[in-house]
């Protein structure tokens, strides 16, 4: 983003505007986050904000202070596209192609409001006017910070904000052990901490409220760990009659992948989620060292996002999508052994 457009969007912010903030559909933390850190601080500079997501997200985020605004786009569709339609701007935060919203592709695509994108996975559309983009940020959260810090409004960051924006670095980095976890990240975390971000607390609310049910579902989940160690790969399955024997629910699964890349000598680790509402497999990617899950999943998944950690999906069957995974493997059998 040009010195320019910071100018330029300066200039916008500087009067009341209709905003619109999205995030992506199935939002995690640094969505949430990132979003409703945004939120705060327009309100702030006095304009009507409004934060819609695709749909809805897991329990363990509703209590980030003003999650009880958000718009579900699912629930509530021509409420939704009223906002869209009437607003003067909106900002995409977390995803780098409108696809990555669903249903709402259509309404923000045809929205004539000036667009502002902030995000940090690879290779983004051009859809916005203004776009913030860095993929070596550890999290969108984190790019919501420099925003303000860029726009001379560091001094407006509140609890409120705080709250918000640690949440979403914290889980985007895995509780800050990822590699995109810098130097400059541990910074702005210290500084969140200072304006009011309760750090105990916070990890609490995310990780230490587990259900029976998400138990019984991981240690399903780890008995279904399969590891191939001749190519330091390994992963995990859940199906549709798995996940509903122990009554999922959203965000269940969350982070389930990283203990297939926690096993010894595992450089590549991959979980396939059965949804037959959608008809397709959900697939989640991780990675240790230099082996690029983003190319891997843009390849062979339909998907994409960072070096490390990536998102796709299959439209095949369960075990077709296994079978098709494990096809695969051979042609990266130099990478996963360096």
């Amino acid at each position: 983003m040009t010195k320019n457009d910071i100018s330029e969007i300066k200039a916008l912010l500087s009067t009341p505007k209709q905003i619109v903030i999205v995030p992506h559909k199935n939002p995690d933390g640094d969505a949430i986050g990132s979003t409703l850190g945004l939120y705060h601080y327009l309100k702030q500079l006095d304009h009507e904000a409004i934060v819609i997501a695709p749909n809805d997200y897991p329990e363990f985020l509703k209590w980030i202070p003003g999650e009880n605004t958000v718009l579900k786009y699912d629930a509530d569709r021509k409420t939704s596209d009223d906002l869209i339609h009437n607003a003067d701007l909106i900002f995409a935060l977390d995803f780098n192609t409108l696809h990555r919203t669903g249903d709402m592709e259509t309404a923000l695509t045809n929205a004539k409001a000036t667009k502002v994108l902030i995000d940090h996975h690879q290779q983004p559309d051009d859809f916005a006017r203004y776009i913030y983009s860095d993929v070596t940020m550890c999290s969108t959260s984190q790019m919501v910070y420099h925003f303000m810090e860029m726009l001379g409004d560091i001094n407006l960051l509140t609890a409120d904000i705080a709250t918000c924006l640690y949440t979403g670095i914290m889980t985007d980095t895995g509780s800050f052990r990822f590699r995109s976890t810098t130097s400059t990240t541990h910074r702005v975390i210290a500084n969140l901490i200072d304006k009011g971000a309760d750090n105990a607390q916070i990890h609490n609310n995310v990780y230490d409220t587990n259900s029976y049910n998400r138990l019984q579902l991981l240690g399903c989940a780890l008995n279904n760990l399969k590891v191939i160690p001749e190519i330091n790969t390994a992963y995990i399955t859940l199906s549709q009659a798995e996940l509903n024997k122990y009554d999922f629910k959203k965000g269940d699964t969350e982070g389930i992948v990283n203990y297939a890349l926690s096993v010894k000598g595992v450089k590549f680790a991959v979980i396939f989620i059965e949804n037959q509402k959608e008809g397709i497999i959900k697939i989640s990617l991780r990675s240790k060292g230099n082996f690029d899950v983003n190319t891997f999943s843009r390849n062979h998944f339909n998907g994409g996002g960072h070096t490390n950690a990536a998102g796709g999906r299959s439209e095949e069957s369960l075990k077709n999508t296994v079978e098709k995974f494990i096809s695969i493997l051979p042609a990266y059998n130099n990478d996963l052994k360096s």
